[in-house]
């Protein structure tokens, strides 16, 4: 399908964001050679892959014996003794890491200027500035350099030599592994446990996953690291659930770090680079994760969405919180609501201001139910709060044609955005206001258009930098009925 005007020039500003990360001399390179790294540039944009997708971290710093080394040589790992990751280049994954802060922030101001600049003369507002990491577009003073804000971090495994487990980041655009010692931007401890996995692997030869040929055992490992509680969850990805020494393996693994209190098991088989398969259980230690946002106390199960930056999370959704404008009595629906976070902190809030309101979550995964519905007991709102295991389209649909009542709406659906069948329910169901939360502000300015067409004027948007280095920008629009 072909790219509308406005994700044409979205997609152009996002790929001068990435661009920006170095100072370049332009003037003195001729137009040919300048029109040439464009175009490369705009290439490499396409494969990227998504961030999927941390100031003040609590969790721990864990000692290794030894960085995991063993990767493919690569004619792109010059390491830069003056960058503040030693694998930038290679790895591509933080384009703007060596870029101020003020900049990066300007940069992504700028894009979304543009991208909503249709939006914006429709209904005489502007975007709100970009709210990062400690800091909001136009602050004076020192800008900060956000490190250590992703609280989940991953890592594919590949065979290497003579029973070698290989881990690390796929370099850009390939799938040859990059070895990680550390990275700036993952919570402390998270990228030695990632390269401990691999050491415990190999000493009880436990042989990684060939992609290529579909033999080996060992895929994909996934650390989360809670944000206020000390607690950090692995997950490991096999391709069969039998494996040798496995639970002299599991318990190698709990060991990693004192602060593990969860080690699960995901079996998939299946080709291809998803890395989650349909199995889940849990080899050693509780059930799920905790941790906390706004004051909420939240389970979070291995495969259950959970937001990968915090700090930043608390400011996205109190930002929607706010444009809800929660009244005595409202029924509020959480569409794709995960483990039901942001409709449970809003019912929350209201609680503690003496607002009684009736919270209806609806999302498609069930591990993400089952954590909401336990998430509401740990938070007292089991009273007020229902969570259902359906598609939010479907379910929607099915409100509007029952004629249900709706008085405020959220809605954070996934990189593609909703469907034109749900904004269309939507808008029938009349709810007084809509918050929207997008990961993916291209999908999101598609889908305000039918909003606004179905009655709802917009009275704001925020973007707000989830992912400080790339070019990724979230954004929160509050909507009203006219």
């Amino acid at each position: 399908m072909a790219e509308s005007r406005a994700e044409r020039k979205a997609r152009r500003a996002l790929i001068e964001t990435a661009e920006g990360s170095e100072e370049t001399n332009s003037s003195k390179k001729s137009k040919s050679s300048k029109a040439a790294k464009i175009k490369s540039t705009k290439s490499k944009a396409k494969t990227k892959r998504s961030d999927s997708r941390r100031d003040g971290d609590k969790a721990p710093q864990t000692r290794s014996k030894r960085p995991h080394n063993d990767s493919v040589p690569s004619s792109h790992k010059a390491v830069d003794p003056k960058s503040p990751c030693s694998i930038m280049k290679a790895c591509g994954g933080c384009t703007a890491l060596n870029r101020p802060y003020k900049k990066q922030l300007a940069a992504k101001q700028a894009a979304m200027e543009e991208l909503f600049a249709a939006l914006c003369e429709r209904e005489s507002i502007s975007v709100n500035p970009i709210r990062g990491m400690g800091v909001t577009l136009g602050d004076p003073g020192k800008y900060p350099a956000p490190r250590g804000f992703r609280h989940k971090a991953a890592t594919p495994f590949a065979p290497g030599k003579e029973g070698a487990v290989r881990c690390g980041f796929f370099e850009r655009g390939t799938h040859r592994i990059v070895a990680v010692p550390e990275c700036p931007v993952e919570a402390p401890g998270a990228r030695q446990i990632l390269n401990g996995i691999a050491r415990e692997a190999e000493r009880l030869h436990i042989p990684a996953f060939n992609e290529d040929k579909h033999l080996g055992l060992l895929r994909y490992a996934v650390v989360r690291c809670s944000w206020r509680t000390d607690q950090i969850m692995v997950t490991l990805v096999t391709a069969q659930r039998d494996l040798p020494h496995a639970q002299e393996f599991f318990e190698a693994v709990a060991a990693l770090d004192p602060h593990i209190v969860t080690v699960a098991q995901n079996i998939n088989g299946r080709p291809g680079n998803a890395i989650l398969g349909e199995e889940t259980r849990i080899v050693y230690g509780a059930e799920c994760m905790r941790d906390q946002l706004l004051g909420c106390e939240f389970d979070i199960s291995p495969t259950a969405f959970y937001q990968t930056n915090p700090q930043q999370t608390e400011l996205l959704y109190q930002l929607a919180i706010d444009g809800m404008d929660l009244r005595q009595d409202d029924v509020l629906m959480d569409a794709y609501c995960g483990s039901g976070t942001i409709g449970l902190c809003a019912a929350k809030e209201a609680q503690n201001k003496g607002i009684g309101i009736m919270l209806l979550g609806v999302e498609r995964n069930p591990a993400g139910i089952a954590d909401a519905r336990r998430n509401a007991e740990l938070n007292g709102l089991t009273r007020s709060a229902w969570f259902m295991a359906d598609d939010a389209t479907d379910y929607i649909l099915d409100a509007a044609d029952n004629n249900e009542r709706i008085d405020v709406l959220s809605i954070d659906p996934p990189r593609a955005g909703s469907t034109p069948e749900f904004l269309e329910a939507a808008c029938a169901l009349k709810p007084r206001r809509i918050t929207y939360i997008s990961c993916n502000p291209v999908t999101q300015e598609r889908d305000l258009h039918q909003l606004l067409d179905g009655g709802y004027r917009l009275l704001k948007i925020t973007p707000v930098d989830m992912f400080p280095h790339t070019d990724h920008t979230e954004t929160v629009a509050v909507l009203e009925r006219r």
